[in-house]
Order: C-alpha cells, then structure tokens, then sequence
C-alpha cells in the first residue's frame, strides 16, 4: 500500500536515564477543530467542527469515512461511547443530543436542551458504559447543570440535586478536550475553572450530592483554571490547564492529588511548558506516566507529575488518548495523529 503520511522521529533523553523513540504517524487532515475523540476496534472515531462526525483507522489511513451530523454548523467537543452507539452533544444554545449507531453510523436526536445558557463542555460514559454523564455551564442563576443518560430507559434527564450546587459568579467548565470531567470505579469528579477553580466530587451511582474542594490551580479571570483532569484511581488524580491568553505562563497550572481529590499539591511550577488542556495517565503505570498537550507542545512525566519532559514542539493538538502503553493518539486543528514512543535504558 503506498504510505500516504510522513514521519516525524524525536529522540532525546529523559530523566532517571532513559531514552525515547519518539515517532508521530499523521491519520487524518481535514479543515475542522477536533477536542473529542473515541476509539472502538482499531479506528479513531472523532466529532468536531462543522457539524462532522467521523473515523480513520489506527494502521490504514485509507480507511475512513466522514459524515455531517446536522445541515447546521453545530460544533462538537464531546464525544463518548457505551456498547452499541456513540453520543455526542453541541456546545451553545439550543443543544441536541446525539445518538450514532456504531455499525451503521445513522445518527438521531434524542434530546435537546433550549435554555440560553446551555453549552455542553464534557460527556463521559462508566467503564461498564451502562451511564452516561454530560455537564453544562450553569444556568443563569449560576446553579450546577449536569445531566445523565441510563441505557436502561435510553433517556438524558437532567439530575435534580438534593440541595442546589452554586457556582461562583464567573466560573464555570472549558469545553477544551472532553475531559473536565472523570470517572474512576464508583466516583466522579468535575473541574471547574474562571474565577474559581475546584474540584466537584460524587458518588457516580447516585450524584445528588457533590463534595467541593477548593484547588491551588492559577485562577480569577476568565480564562484560568483547570481545563483537564485525569484520575488512575480513586485516590491518584491530576490537574492541568492554566490561562488560555498568556500560554507560555507556566505557574500553578499542573496538580496533584493522593486523596481523590480532597487535597491538591502544586506540580512542576515555573518548571513545565506551560497551559495545557488535556492529560491522561498511561495505562498500568500506577499514575507514574503521565502525558499531557497544550496548543504549544507535548510533555511526558514519569514520576506522578512531579518534572516533565518537552517530548514535541508540535502545535494546535488540544486532546490526547492512549491507545496501549507505547501509542498515542493526538487530535486538534486540522488533524489527527498518531504517536509511538518506547523507553529503554541507556
């Protein structure tokens, strides 16, 4: 098959002497801005810009296919997935809630949200995918919005919390990589940025109720706060994100917590390369590995967040997945790629 894509091979050295083969496979480029994606059976399944909805395949680039969802210009930053179908939601008013089967790739609205404040900014299904959550900017009176799909009565209704969840006036939740929000078995967790930036926590089964958590993360203007959150466990969590404007600041913008979330610990302060808007654990590492993506650049850990390690100066990547524990998927402006990296020692 003739290789459609170029390589990009990065190697350099790491802390606590390793090394890294770096190599980055691009999978699609397209006119669209992707920040959600899902894979299912060897292919990158993405929603984004321009009402598109999508795959490409992990070893074919050949294989892929791309449909609009809508004739409206709907933008998508969510993206999730539970047996049979995929789910996605438009950021801004009014939002509908869309349903794709997984083998056919029809696609229906199921549900839709009319009030002038909605704006979906994460959607995250349970590892068993039998629910589904989805959280919004809060209503005009600053109340918690959030909603919750059962593939018991294939329903979204909005939760009706116990008390009333306020927000702080001028927070709310960046809908810059699907991943503000998380599950790790029987808890769930929302971070909040703007003016205030916190840690929203509840059991999953039932989340009537939330613990609030205040953070160290920058914050106090609109476009500070934590864009990203990723837990291993109940107890490891991690924090990224800082101010969108002012990109290459890198204070207080990476956190830690041992305590699922009670608690917060600085990372890598004037240390790191700055905002970043998605971070993901790597699988079966304990929460040591780390990587993490901003507009400007990729970064590794290897030490719970601890130091980080400028892997790529590649731009405009804004979600990031890991597929096994040596591959990476990257996507943002205009593409989707696909990176390979292995350690050995010196």
């Amino acid at each position: 098959m003739q290789k459609l894509f170029s390589f990009l091979i990065i190697s350099f050295f790491l802390n606590f002497s390793f090394a890294q083969k770096f190599e980055i496979q691009t999978l699609l480029k397209d006119k669209i801005s992707i920040r959600a994606i899902q894979i299912w059976k060897g292919k990158v399944y993405y929603a984004g810009t321009d009402s598109k909805f999508g795959y490409v395949s992990l070893k074919d680039t050949v294989d892929k296919k791309q449909i609009k969802l809508s004739n409206k210009k709907l933008q998508f930053r969510t993206l999730a997935q539970d047996r049979n179908s995929f789910y996605t939601i438009n950021i801004e008013s009014p939002a509908y809630f869309f349903k794709i089967d997984k083998k056919t790739l029809k696609s229906k609205i199921i549900a839709n949200d009319t009030l002038k404040t909605a704006f979906y900014d994460a959607l995250i299904f349970t590892k068993d995918q039998h629910k589904g959550y989805a959280v919004s900017d809060p209503d005009k009176d600053n109340n918690l919005v959030l909603v919750e799909y059962s593939n018991y009565d294939q329903l979204w209704k909005k939760i009706n919390f116990e008390k009333e969840i306020k927000l702080h006036e001028g927070e709310a939740f960046f809908a810059a990589s699907n991943t503000n929000i998380a599950i790790a078995k029987n808890t769930l967790w929302i971070a909040s940025g703007g003016t205030s930036t916190r840690i929203f926590k509840s059991n999953r089964f039932h989340p009537t109720t939330f613990e609030i958590f205040e953070t160290p993360i920058i914050q106090g203007t609109s476009s500070t706060g934590i864009y990203s959150i990723d837990f291993y466990d109940e107890k490891f969590g991690i924090a990224v994100g800082g101010d969108y404007t002012k990109q290459f600041e890198n204070i207080n913008n990476i956190a830690t917590t041992n305590d699922g979330g009670k608690t917060w610990q600085i990372q890598a302060s004037g240390k790191n390369g700055g905002y970043k808007t998605c971070v993901k654990i790597r699988p079966n590492s304990k929460g040591k590995d780390i990587i993490a993506v901003g507009d400007q650049n990729i970064e590794f850990s290897q030490d719970f967040g601890k130091t980080w390690t400028k892997i790529s100066d590649e731009k405009n990547l804004y979600f990031c997945e890991w597929v096994d524990r040596n591959t990476v998927v990257f996507a943002g402006k205009d593409r989707i790629i696909k990176a390979y990296f292995r350690f050995y020692s010196k």
